[in-house]
């Protein structure tokens, strides 16, 4: 019998012999085994179910991280704004991820380069996917315009948010992610047959897919913004225009850690699954699931006590903003590897990843590129580092584990795998950054020269919160200290026609 859970009364009545009834025992036998095999099969979809839908919640609470990072890492001036633009990249992207997004992602059975099934969610679920597994993919997708929406803060016309972040989460994130995860994709590592390289691409959580994809799409947005009014002064010389809340930084910090634990393990996608290892039974999916917990961990923590150190020594003061963007870089860098390599190694990717971080804000620094939140250094640099990580250093054992059926894939350059799997993750590098330029930038360059793109100088300089959405996000007034020094923010709304407040 195929499964043990299962019989048929004609492979049974021998068993019972000349006994009266046999037939109909074998049969009442049968279809008891047949219950229960039913149900655990019922139990196991259920469990799997579930645990998609939690790492899914986990990672759209993200989204609240995030908007606490912006909202902390801009003016006072832009916080309704830069908050605003967070609840509509979630808005928007669920709508074009619906119409669009999924069905370009993972409607298979398609071609190499772009899906064509589930538009709108027609013939759902199916065979290959449930409605869990089309809202963590969504979360994955707003997530990637989140990232972008940092880089062009401060300075952004409303319109181009809604118009970018439907792009992005409708069509080019979505032609990226099934390159890379989906079956039919050119460079998976999950294809059947024809294996980029013998070995495809190994992006376990995206750290190509969504922080490459939503930092180099924020790059070409700030590079055709121009940077913010007074970012450099006359002779090209740095000036800090610091965000005005650390605490809401650290809060959205933390928060984004919280749901990294949904965005890494939850790749899984699920969780009851055994390795077969007769002797390690307690050794399964779960467990792998828990090194990557544990290895996002270590690469971020890493990157943050490396970001600590390495900014005492280059400017001669702890500061926790610069902490918690190097906590950041290190978790978008080990989010391509997090499942095939083994802890130390995530180690050595935070301890990298917190430098590739600083040596790319420097050079943002000497080419007079502003992004306030350092999104196009943070998770373009360092999710690039990730990928290379990942070619350098996965572990053979977990390479097969994750991506079974082929025991001779290539892996780690370092741990003795050859340099195909490097090569695969180069080629993914390059075709990320060509295929984000290739659709990113022409489409800010247009909204530009359509004026829709960046706000009046008189705009930026009030503030959008003023100018577009009806006053400050802020409101101060001590009724029992009048002749209070601290200035009093007032919410005032703003007619089209009225000159904005100073």
């Amino acid at each position: 019998m195929s499964d043990p859970l299962s019989c048929t009364a004609t492979e049974l009545l021998p068993l019972l012999g000349g006994a009266a009834n046999a037939t109909a025992a074998a049969a009442f036998i049968c279809s008891r085994f047949d219950a229960v095999s039913a149900k655990l099969a019922d139990t196991s979809y259920a469990i799997d179910n579930t645990y998609l839908l939690f790492s899914a919640y986990l990672v759209f609470a993200m989204q609240l991280g995030f908007a606490m990072l912006c909202a902390g890492s801009v003016r006072a001036k832009n916080t309704m704004n830069i908050m605003l633009t967070n609840v509509l990249d979630a808005a928007a992207g669920g709508l074009s991820y619906y119409l669009f997004g999924y069905a370009l992602a993972f409607g298979g059975p398609s071609n190499g380069f772009i899906g064509r099934h589930f538009f709108g969610l027609r013939d759902f679920p199916s065979q290959t996917a449930d409605y869990s597994f089309f809202l963590y993919q969504w979360a994955f997708a707003i997530a990637a315009a989140g990232i972008t929406s940092g880089s062009i803060a401060e300075r952004t016309q409303f319109v181009a948010y809604l118009i970018y972040s439907s792009f992005l989460t409708g069509f080019v994130y979505p032609v990226v992610s099934h390159w890379f995860w989906s079956g039919d994709g050119w460079a998976s590592a999950t294809k059947m047959n024809g294996l980029l390289f013998g070995s495809g691409v190994i992006d376990f959580a995206g750290s190509g897919v969504v922080h490459m994809v939503g930092g180099i799409a924020g790059l070409w947005g700030a590079l055709i913004e121009g940077p913010r009014i007074g970012r450099f002064d006359r002779t090209g010389r740095s000036v800090a225009l610091r965000g005005h809340s650390s605490s809401l930084v650290v809060l959205g910090t933390f928060l984004l850690w919280f749901g990294w634990y949904g965005f890494n393990p939850g790749s899984f996608l699920v969780i009851n699954k055994s390795y077969g290892r007769t002797s390690q039974p307690y050794y399964g999916q779960w467990s792998a699931v828990g090194r990557t917990a544990v290895t996002t961990t270590l690469a971020g923590s890493t990157a943050a006590l490396t970001t600590l150190f390495g900014k005492r020594f280059l400017e001669g003061h702890w500061n926790v903003i610069d902490v918690c963007n190097g906590l950041l870089g290190g978790f978008a860098a080990v989010t391509s590897g997090c499942s095939v390599v083994e802890p130390w190694a995530a180690i050595i990717c935070g301890f990298v990843a917190s430098w590739v971080l600083i040596g790319f804000n420097k050079l943002a620094e000497r080419l007079k590129f502003d992004d306030p939140l350092e999104a196009a250094q943070l998770h373009g640099g360092c999710g690039a580092w990730g990928l290379i990580f990942t070619g350098l250093f996965a572990q053979k054992v977990y390479v097969n584990e994750v991506y079974p059926g082929r025991p001779d894939r290539p892996y780690g350059l370092l741990m003795g795998g050859g340099g195909k799997l490097l090569g695969a993750q180069v080629v993914q590098v390059l075709v990320i950054i060509g295929w984000v330029t290739a659709t990113m930038a022409p489409l800010f360059f247009a909204l530009h020269k359509l004026k829709l793109l960046r706000v009046s100088r008189d705009d930026e300089m009030a503030g959008m919160d003023m100018t577009s959405h009806g006053g400050m996000a802020y409101i101060y007034h001590d009724e029992d200290d009048e002749s209070s020094n601290l200035p009093q923010f007032k919410t005032s709304r703003i007619e089209p026609g009225d000159t904005p407040a100073s």
